[in-house]
């Protein structure tokens, strides 16, 4: 089968190599559609940081070149030993995030923090390549919801944007303030709208804002329009109660605090790039709540996940226009999305392309 294989830092090479075999609890699935985040690019533009090339992984036992790939949908062509849930044919959506079930942490229902924890297309091989082999209990099926393959390939991310909400305790009466609409603040934009009407979203991008207003923000504010965000707050008399900071980046959490009122609640959807200064007596007399969300509960976030993707009335296809050949892969996909000059909300991959195509998102009719 054709892969694409990480050998080190911006090395990724298209090779062929064998088919993955479907041991007992697995699913050898048939990949068209697989996701790229920026977790990928920074592996590949200054790793290896979690691939195990080196050194063997505890977990995994993985080992040198690897296939990335975690945020995958297939269709199931040989089911493992030991397996009943699933048949041939079904269209699953994976995961990726293989977690113990014994440690303290899988009892108290928090797999994303297993003590035990490794991921498919992070610690051993993933799903940019044709084939790939992953576990039956990290799988889902996508019939009762009616969505295409691409649709799925969705619906990792948008577990991920479900988990955020949960972890910042949205409810309708909350006003929610999303700094961010990259590859998470969208699905999170669609996530916490879904609970509350009253959503404010902010962004340095004008065209994603427009997306982001698609995806039912009730406002979308240009922070390059020279108006500070807790003015703009204050001029539609807006006051959130949790903020979600996407960006990853410093001005986006300063903005984040400034805006955060007392007894507001703070979640870190974005990774820092480094440590930042923190006024922590402020913190505490104010009781503002710092929340970190990392990851998804596979069972409790991707059901909901894909019954998002299903519910909107139009096509994903704003969100990830068009799918890659594996040979477009770092050109096209990769550094785009390390350079940040990439212009798609999501980049989607299908192994089995010989070129770029239009992504079909249309929903089965009921």
């Amino acid at each position: 089968m054709r892969a694409a294989v990480f050998h080190g830092r911006g090395d990724i090479r298209v090779e062929d190599v064998p088919a993955p075999p479907c041991g007992p609890g697995e699913l050898l699935l048939e990949v068209h559609a697989v996701g790229i985040c920026g977790t990928d690019a920074h592996e590949f533009a200054s790793g290896p940081h979690m691939f195990p090339i080196a050194h063997r992984h505890p977990v995994s036992r993985h080992v040198g070149p690897m296939i990335p790939g975690h945020e995958l949908t297939g269709i199931v062509r040989e089911v493992g030993a030991g397996v009943a849930e699933f048949t041939v044919g079904d269209l699953v959506v994976s995961g990726a995030g293989i977690s113990c079930g014994a440690c303290v942490q899988c009892r108290r229902g928090r797999t994303n923090l297993c003590l035990r924890y490794s991921t498919v297309g992070l610690q051993r091989d993933g799903a940019l390549a044709q084939y790939v082999s992953v576990p039956a209990a990290v799988c889902l099926s996508v019939r009762p919801y009616g969505i295409p393959q691409d649709t799925a390939a969705l619906a990792q991310p948008m577990s991920i944007a479900v988990h955020a909400m949960r972890r910042g305790r949205l409810t309708a009466d909350d006003e929610a303030l999303i700094i961010g609409v990259g590859g998470i603040g969208a699905f999170l934009t669609f996530a916490t709208s879904d609970v509350t009407e009253r959503v404010t979203v902010m962004d340095i991008d004008a065209e994603r804002l427009k997306i982001a207003d698609n995806l039912g923000a009730a406002r979308v504010f240009h922070l390059a329009d020279g108006v500070e965000p807790a003015d703009a707050l204050a001029q539609w008399d807006l006051n959130p109660t949790v903020v979600y900071e996407v960006s990853g980046t410093a001005a986006g959490l300063g903005t984040a605090l400034s805006v955060l009122p007392n007894g507001g609640r703070l979640v870190l959807v974005g990774l820092q790039g480094g440590s930042v200064e923190w006024d922590v007596r402020t913190l505490s007399l104010i009781e503002h709540e710092v929340i970190g969300t990392n990851a998804h509960v596979f069972a409790a976030d991707m059901p909901e996940a894909l019954r998002l993707l299903a519910k909107r009335d139009q096509p994903w296809s704003d969100i990830a226009p068009v799918a890659l050949s594996l040979d477009e892969l770092v050109d096209e996909g990769l550094r785009p999305i390390v350079e940040r000059r990439s212009t798609r909300i999501k980049t989607l991959i299908d192994p089995w392309t010989g070129s770029a195509r239009p992504t079909q998102m249309t929903k089965e009719a009921a």
